[in-house]
């Protein structure tokens, strides 16, 4: 079931759509180099939850993504993976889709912006994404550990040009200059969509909260936030490591989609998130049956935040995604 705003955004439904995946592998000497030369410049705190080395692991996840993408949305036009210098073994990625895949440096969506870099940021890297030469006006951003479980429509992504947002409406008002809980990693998004749910002229009291799952994006929308509101982007590209001065992009996307009318709230859920720490709060079974959940028809997205926290507890994991990705 869909609940609809006011299109006003007209397109034939024939346009194509691109998805885009940040990934970086943070075992990389080179990576960890640049990595600990970021850190020792740092003066100011930084957040626990912009430097927990997990943000950037790389296990199979994106490897899982894209064969996920293979088996259920071959109709996807082009799939753009954008990374820190580096290449990803692509040679279990099905050869259909490995033609559909280009490389882009942060470098290339950073030009004119260079004094950001490196970062290791994917806010900053966010507020960019916009700027690949090439990338379709209608595109999915995946973070690499988001997988899809069952056959996906164009429809599932966009209706009539309007991205379908998938999430709810929250009340984060408690949160506001609450310093004893501004310094929670598990918190860090939700002041991040605090702020950019003001920028669009939302209060914390009624925000749309994102879920954390696939987020179609237009490319003219990320255009005209930058235009709009230049000083705010800029300042979003600044810091190397996750602030919490900073607003989330998307969020900030879909709160002008909602303004505008131009949005689908996705009503049933379809997605499920194993988040990190799950395995450390919840009996292994009830994990696993979470991850079983994947596999039935009415699920079409899996997000496991931290893989091989998962498979340190549950030694079939991977199993269970493969059954799910149709491996």
């Amino acid at each position: 079931m869909f609940i609809k705003g006011v299109a006003r955004v007209a397109e034939d439904g024939t346009s194509p759509i691109d998805v885009v995946i940040t990934w970086v592998d943070g075992s990389d000497p080179a990576h960890k180099a640049r990595r600990r030369a970021a850190l020792a410049r740092t003066v100011r705190p930084l957040h626990p939850n912009g430097i927990n080395p997990h943000r950037w692991g790389a296990s199979v996840e994106l490897i899982y993504c894209l064969r996920s993408l293979a088996n259920h949305a071959p109709w996807l036009r082009h799939v753009w993976i954008v990374t820190d210098a580096q290449t990803p073994e692509l040679s279990a990625v099905p050869a259909s889709l490995r033609a559909r895949i280009s490389i882009v440096d942060h470098r290339t969506i950073f030009a004119g912006h260079e004094q950001h870099l490196p970062t290791f940021n994917s806010v900053s890297i966010e507020t960019l994404l916009w700027r690949i030469p090439g990338l379709a006006e209608r595109f999915v951003y995946f973070n690499d550990d988001v997988f899809l479980t069952n056959p996906l429509t164009p429809g599932d992504v966009f209706r009539d040009g309007a991205p379908v947002l998938r999430g709810k409406w929250a009340d984060y008002s408690a949160l506001v200059d609450d310093p004893a809980r501004m310094g929670d990693p598990a918190l860090f998004n939700h002041y991040a969509q605090i702020n950019a749910a003001r920028l669009a002229g939302f209060p914390a009291e009624r925000l749309w909260a994102s879920a954390h799952v696939v987020h179609p994006l237009r490319r003219s929308v990320m255009a005209a936030m930058f235009d709009s509101h230049r000083a705010a982007m800029l300042a979003n590209l600044a810091h190397p490591f996750r602030d919490l001065s900073q607003f989330q992009p998307i969020a900030l996307h879909n709160h002008l989609c909602i303004r505008s009318g131009s949005f689908v709230a996705q009503a049933e859920r379809d997605h499920l998130h194993l988040r990190t720490g799950a395995v450390v709060d919840l009996p292994p079974e009830a994990v696993r049956a979470y991850l079983r959940r994947a596999t039935a028809p009415g699920s079409k997205f899996l997000c496991v935040n931290d893989l091989p926290q998962v498979e340190a507890v549950l030694s079939d994991t991977r199993d269970w995604i493969e059954r799910a990705i149709g491996v």
